[in-house]
């Protein structure tokens, strides 16, 4: 029956209010292959059952085409709980051929009337977050994607709530980032022209001057992308919503799903598996990570506030502000290097790798000098080593190679695990204040409410599963593995410190003569 859900005991229920904003409308998400689309996806079909059809933007990638992308999709266990308790679920999603980096999305004439006719909520979602990606390609996803986006919500005939996903680090050249518009690195639509017209070339080489206090182009296009949204979205019902690093999931649909090693999650992967011994990275400083569930919780009570904000301004005949809402946990819940780094080994013990190469040994350094000073006798040198005795029985060396790659994706972090920002948050606190009681409980978001103890013991599970993908049934013969691994490392300190004490003695001697 509309506006009712029917439980497992076939007892039927009113809607919340949020579900209510969803039932019978049809849902635009961009990004919705990536980390944070695919969970948005999940839980829109999994909690607003009454949802009538997300139209989702795929892209061709790697000769797989739109509708090989979308069947993939839900291949993902991600999908598991949804397929048991709703197995016609597939009929709600229509992939939608077209690319961000491209005018009008890539869409087709026929495309393109559909969305505009049928439309009511967007998520924009797609960008590219690939840190040292070349600033041509990063302008077109992450600042043109936005503005192509908007150019289409301008002609829907019964939109209601659009949201940008942005990050909490748009503004990381300031100390102090409050929920507000900040002036962009350039003129938005100066750099547009300019990137459009420069040859890549010539443009690689000037990113660093253009890139100024910025450390990448991530951060860079992401904070003109706001700009972007502040110029176009000019009386539409917009929102942007700034999350800080989202990691695995904390309850729903499934404990520790996560599916990319960015950010701090590479770091607990390369660290349990005992290729990563050392990180630059000041433990005194705020990890400022959010689990991708109550991440997208958020999100989705972000469009409600939005459509219901915009609506009472109508009415009201005030003009609407933009609303930019933070969802990070520095101030509710503050999680730092130190203690993440204790949590994830300790949790790391209890589960170890079969594909483990070493015992954990990491080490934070929060100096450069430190980092350097480490690097070479816990990276450099035992790669080097085992690379010689890799040549001499005739096989072809690799550590080193590797090692380059682990350096390139440390250094690309370095900036975000040495510096602490201070973030006004309240707007989503505020939000939560607006919910009912059954609205907290279905989309929970509460970052107050987070236990970091109970939540590390399935973070670090599911890196093991999902992404290094150990399964289950390889936990005795990896824990009995992670005991040899243990009395291996102990006897090479022991002979390490044999052998320094020896060669000091060797020079004390040579100095007493």
């Amino acid at each position: 029956m509309p506006g009712l859900i029917d439980t497992p005991d076939n007892e039927a229920v009113p809607l919340t209010p949020i579900q209510k904003f969803y039932s019978g409308a049809n849902v635009f998400v961009t990004g919705g292959t990536g980390f944070l689309g695919k969970m948005l996806i999940e839980k829109l079909l999994r909690s607003c059952p009454d949802i009538s059809t997300l139209y989702v933007l795929v892209r061709s990638k790697k000769g797989r085409n739109m509708h090989t992308r979308v069947e993939e999709l839900f291949d993902d266990k991600l999908f598991d709980s949804l397929r048991s308790t709703c197995p016609k679920f597939r009929h709600k999603v229509v992939g939608i051929a077209g690319d961000c980096s491209l005018t009008d999305l890539g869409l087709t004439i026929q495309d393109r009337q559909l969305l505009i006719q049928e439309v009511s909520i967007v998520f924009h979602v797609a960008a590219t977050v690939r840190f040292d990606e070349k600033l041509k390609l990063a302008m077109a996803i992450n600042v043109k994607g936005p503005r192509e986006v908007l150019y289409l919500c301008r002609e829907m005939i019964n939109l209601k709530s659009v949201i940008h996903v942005s990050t909490a680090y748009s503004n990381c050249n300031l100390s102090m980032i409050e929920e507000k518009f900040y002036p962009p690195p350039l003129d938005s639509k100066k750099l547009i022209m300019l990137t459009d017209t420069i040859q890549e070339r010539l443009l690689d080489k000037v990113t660093p001057i253009l890139l100024d206090q910025w450390p990448n182009t991530y951060t860079y296009t992401k904070s003109v992308a706001e700009d972007i949204v502040r110029l176009e979205g000019e009386g539409l019902p917009v929102g942007i919503f700034r999350p800080a690093v989202v990691v695995s999931a904390y309850k729903e649909p499934m404990k520790g799903w996560i599916n990319n090693m960015y950010g701090p999650t590479g770091v607990c992967a390369g660290a349990g598996t005992g290729v990563l011994r050392t990180i630059h990275c000041d433990a005194s400083v705020n990890a400022n990570i959010v689990p991708v569930d109550m991440c997208v919780n958020s999100l989705i009570a972000n469009a409600w506030d939005v459509a219901e904000t915009y609506a009472l301004c109508k009415k009201q005949q005030r003009e609407y502000q933009i609303p930019i809402c933070h969802y990070e946990s520095s101030n509710d819940q503050p999680l730092y290097w130190g203690k993440f780094m204790e949590l994830s080994a300790l949790h790391g013990m209890e589960v170890p790798s079969i594909k483990a190469i070493w015992y954990y040994c990491l080490t934070l350094q929060a100096t450069r000098l430190g980092y350097n000073f480490t690097v070479f006798f816990l990276h450099i040198l035992p790669a080097a080593i085992c690379d010689f005795a890799l040549l001499c029985v005739g096989k072809s060396p690799r550590l080193l190679k590797i090692y380059k790659k682990i350096h390139k994706f440390t250094a690309v972090i370095s900036y975000f695990c040495t510096r602490n920002w201070q973030f006004k948050s309240s707007r989503y606190q505020e939000i939560i204040a607006k919910m009912t009681q059954e609205d907290r409980r279905i989309f929970f978001q509460n970052l107050k409410e987070l236990d970091w103890e109970e939540y590390f013991k399935e973070y670090i599970k599911g890196i093991r599963i999902y992404l290094i993908g150990d399964p289950e049934h390889t936990m005795p013969a990896a824990k009995a593995k992670w005991q040899r691994l243990f009395w291996l490392h102990q006897a090479f300190k022991v002979l390490l410190a044999f052998v320094i004490l020896r060669t000091l003695w060797a020079v004390l001697c040579m100095f007493m003569s």
